[in-house]
């Protein structure tokens, strides 16, 4: 199999890539920023590609950040701090990440947004009776917290099917964003 030579872009060429780029997803300024710097001749030219992506409005972290946690809420489900993590792992700036995870979450009731995702998640079993062994309670526990919800809510609301879910937070490590 031959192997793809890495063609360096400049000019026009760079502008189509990146446009391209962003018409397959949307990125943060600094995923994008790698990106073209990879494919770029220099990094002066990807540094001026970005600066007209900015300039011309294609490239936005504010609303690039607002629209991934609204997305995140509302059609997956997820827990804030979730959110949280993936802007921050996409190299959003922490303050512009913060600001749209708490405008995106600050209506929402995080308890019924944790019945929703039980719900969904589990919709091939009665909870009731599958939460009563301490394995898939843990399990459901350790789903919840992954999918960015609090312990506290989380364990409120497996309690509500389970007397042992008293006991998950014991065995919870303390997270670095919580502490």
């Amino acid at each position: 199999m031959a192997q793809r030579k890495n063609v360096k872009l400049a000019g026009e060429a760079l502008w189509q890539y990146a446009l391209r780029a962003l018409g397959r997803r949307a990125h943060s300024v600094a995923e994008l920023r790698d990106k073209l710097r990879g494919k770029a001749e220099s990094m002066a030219e990807a540094d001026q590609v970005l600066r007209r992506l900015k300039e011309s409005g294609y490239l936005d972290d504010r609303r690039f950040a607002a629209s991934f946690a609204e997305v995140r809420l509302t059609s997956q489900g997820l827990g804030r701090s979730r959110a949280l993590r993936e802007l921050r792992a996409r190299r959003v700036a922490p303050a512009v990440a913060e600001q749209a995870v708490r405008e995106a979450y600050k209506d929402v009731d995080e308890v019924e947004l944790i019945r929703n995702f039980l719900a969904r998640k589990f919709r091939t079993v009665r909870l009731d009776e599958h939460l009563q062994d301490p394995r898939h309670l843990a399990a459901a526990y350790r789903k919840l917290r992954l999918a960015g919800f609090s312990a506290g809510n989380s364990i409120r609301v497996l309690k509500q099917y389970s007397e042992e879910a008293d006991q998950l937070e014991e065995t919870e490590e303390p997270r670095p964003e919580e502490e």
